[in-house]
């Protein structure tokens, strides 16, 4: 069954809407609790928001979906914006509140509303507050959390050290320094949290390695209703309507950014493109996007602007034939799940959180910073029966991922935090 087109819960609180805009949150009256009688209140809170954002901004809706449906539930989100602004659900309720853009790192921005954060917290008196970024957020918390009595648990969405040395011993003095650096905050950063959420093996992994091990792991998910292979049945008309090639199709759909690896992707694809015919498209938005362009293969990939339409990035991702996730560094990859839901096979590196997925079936996988096995590895894939494999992958996506299997289990960690 495919969505209708009624605006969904994520639309009404990301719509740029005047008639929720604040001149400043800290000269207004804030709008009584929602759900004041709920058994379990969470406050959500993080800098990873933005509005060509994937992951981060994806499970936190899909959260506020599952929470406003269950009346003994209450959420509040809160995350930087370009103004001041309070939008409600029934039992989900949305602070954005003004910040400057971080440079390089379009579309996030600081929090920087020191008092704001305060005033929230002290007015909507969540039972837990979960911490979904690493540097300024769990500062400007902890006094309040604190002195309120509230337990305050970190997700670990990014592996922090590696994104300043993602190559290990190969990297710089410099790098590694930064990375040790970060290691060491990171473990001064732990003793706030009684527990650090992790959605992969591959995370816990990596922060056991720099000495951090309280931590419960809880996949994440994806909407199986909406990434579902029946959208393959109008993939003619999908590619049509984007104006695709014609032919085999691969496609990376995210952030435009140095740690995605994506010139891998593009050193690879000419050699493939000879081989089998396959050609290429990036969908998303990012700062390495004039540099990918610029590529001497650039001129034959297609690139599609980041898509606030969920149908049809749904539409999309079942009109490919295959899903290429080339970051390293990703501590789960949604929308790697997301093409697998859709019954696309991945092809995804030997490193990372990606590569779980691809083990229960569904694809393969190609050496790090190899060109010449990611081109193998595509082409061997392209000959396959991708039919087959894209059924692996919906199932796999089946098995564990659907969204309420993923929120029972993180509530119930919740609960297992407040009743310590």
């Amino acid at each position: 069954m495919l969505l209708s087109s009624v605006p969904s819960l994520s639309d009404r609180l990301t719509a740029e809407g005047e008639a929720n805009a604040l001149h400043a949150l800290g000269e207004v009256s804030l709008p009584p609790r929602l759900r004041a009688d709920a058994a379990t209140s969470v406050l959500d809170i993080t800098e990873w928001f933005g509005e060509t954002s994937g992951g981060i901004r994806t499970y936190l809706l899909e959260k506020a979906r599952y929470v406003d449906a269950r009346p003994w539930l209450r959420q509040t989100i809160v995350v930087p914006g370009h103004r001041d602004r309070v939008v409600d659900g029934d039992g989900v309720r949305l602070y954005r509140l003004r910040g400057p853009h971080i440079p390089g790192q379009r579309p996030y921005r600081f929090m920087l509303a020191t008092r704001s954060v305060s005033r929230v917290l002290r007015h909507e008196r969540p039972d837990l507050i979960e911490v979904g970024s690493p540097f300024i957020i769990p500062w400007i918390t902890k006094a309040t959390a604190q002195s309120l009595d509230i337990p305050m648990v970190c997700f670990a969405h990014t592996d922090v050290p590696r994104q300043f040395a993602p190559n290990a011993e190969r990297d710089g003095t410099l790098r590694r320094a930064l990375a040790r650096a970060s290691a060491w905050y990171l473990r001064r950063l732990d003793r706030l949290f009684p527990l650090t959420i992790v959605a992969s093996d591959y995370a816990a992994t990596e922060l056991a390695r720099i000495g951090i091990d309280r931590v419960a792991k809880v996949p994440l998910g994806v909407d199986l209703e909406r990434f579902s292979p029946e959208r393959r049945e109008r993939a003619r008309d999908t590619r049509r309507r984007f104006q695709l090639p014609e032919g085999p199709l691969a496609a990376f759909v995210g952030r435009f950014a140095r740690e995605k690896e994506l010139g891998v992707v593009l050193d690879a694809w000419r050699d493939v493109e000879r081989r089998c015919g396959a050609r290429l498209v990036l969908v998303g938005a990012g700062p390495m996007e004039s540099m990918l362009k610029a590529h001497p293969y650039g001129h034959r990939v297609t690139f599609i602007p980041f898509l606030r339409d969920r149908d049809a990035l749904a539409d999309l991702l079942a009109a490919f034939d295959l899903y290429v996730a080339a970051g390293p560094l990703e501590t789960f990859g949604l929308s790697a799940i997301e093409a697998m839901a859709s019954g696309t096979p991945v092809l995804t590196v030997r490193h990372g959180a990606v590569l779980e997925h691809v083990r229960t079936g569904g694809g393969s996988s190609y050496e790090r910073g190899s060109a010449g096995s990611l081109a193998d590895e595509a082409v061997q894939l392209f000959a396959c029966d991708l039919s087959a494999l894209g059924e692996q992958a919906r199932r796999h996506a089946e098995r564990a991922h659907a969204w309420d299997t993923v929120f029972d289990r993180l509530f119930a960690v919740y609960r297992g935090v407040l009743e310590r």
